[in-house]
């Protein structure tokens, strides 16, 4: 059960394991897309219909014809990768139960999008976990982890890229042990603190120069390739941002420091906003209706005399 590029890999190796057999893949029904709003399948109904596998496609996980068709499969078990929450009757309906992959050490970063908000905290590891599913989301008995180390120019795509592939491994390591019988079962630590992963909102990525230059950096690693990190120029247009830094210590303040938000550039090859700590580089960037490019090459095009302001 999966729906984004994410879930591929598991279902590949799955399909590829001799120990079992796919013998169905459930995912999202087809949604309009692009400018011509044509049906686009989900990547793991691609997948799928590559190998020849049968897709069940419910708009409703309650609907009873469509949990009559799942248990018609008689599965053993239930794979979870980045699907949405399961009805009890759903989870429960295998001999074996239902896991789920998440991409997170559990139980840290519950919710939805936890490679997201494992770089907007600037954490440096994060890592893969498959659980037996349970009521509340994220809770279940983990099964096993492998931990994965965020590089410093790691942004959500390319995490993504790691924690697909983790994910995958780590789903038919689960797989093979559930089939032997020797799967663990552990209880989640109760931890004192605890980071949420909440979906992420429109607002989430709008850049708040009251917060200091790292912070407002890791925001753009974290929301990059998307759904992307924006502001405003000082004309009022959007600018997205896929890249930034903060400027080295000695580099850090700039001409009016006490004025969180005011633009420095050269016109050239630079293009800063002063933070509540220190200036925020602008390296990547796309202008609305433009295409994306550094940003040596957007101020080639772009008239910045109200930024030099």
């Amino acid at each position: 059960m999966g729906t984004p590029e994410f879930a591929v890999p598991t279902l590949e190796a799955l399909l590829a394991w001799s120990g079992g057999q796919v013998v169905a893949v459930v995912t999202a029904p087809d949604k309009p897309a692009g400018r011509g709003r044509q049906l686009q399948e989900s990547a793991v109904k691609q997948a799928a219909a590559r190998h020849q596998v049968p897709v069940l496609q419910p708009s409703n996980l309650k609907a009873p014809e469509f949990q009559q068709e799942l248990q018609s499969y008689a599965a053993d078990l239930q794979v979870v990768v980045a699907f949405r929450m399961l009805p009890e009757a759903v989870w429960n309906m295998p001999r074996l139960g239902s896991i789920n992959i998440h991409a997170s050490l559990l139980p840290q970063y519950r919710g939805a999008a936890p490679i997201n908000w494992a770089l907007i905290h600037g954490d440096t590891r994060t890592g893969v976990t498959s659980f037996f599913l349970r009521h509340e989301i994220d809770t279940g008995n983990l099964i096993y982890q492998d931990a994965v180390d965020i590089a410093p120019e790691d942004d959500f795509g390319t995490l993504y890229e790691k924690l697909k592939v983790a994910g995958a491994q780590l789903a038919l390591r689960s797989v093979q042990a559930i089939a032997a019988g020797t799967a663990p079962s552990i209880p989640q630590p109760e931890l004192p603190e605890l980071q949420p992963a909440p979906k992420l909102q429109k607002e989430t990525g709008r850049l708040d120069f009251q917060q200091s230059a790292p912070a407002l950096a890791n925001l753009v690693r974290g929301l990059s390739p998307i759904p992307t990190a924006f502001t405003q120029l000082p004309d009022g247009r959007t600018l997205k941002v896929f890249k930034a830094q903060p400027l080295d210590d000695e580099e850090a303040s700039g001409p009016d420091a006490s004025t969180p938000g005011r633009w420095f550039t050269d016109g050239r090859s630079y293009l800063r906003v002063q933070t509540a700590n220190g200036l925020l580089d602008l390296l990547d960037v796309q202008l609305e209706g433009k295409k994306r490019m550094p940003v040596a090459e957007f101020l080639r095009g772009f008239n910045v005399a109200a930024l030099a302001a």
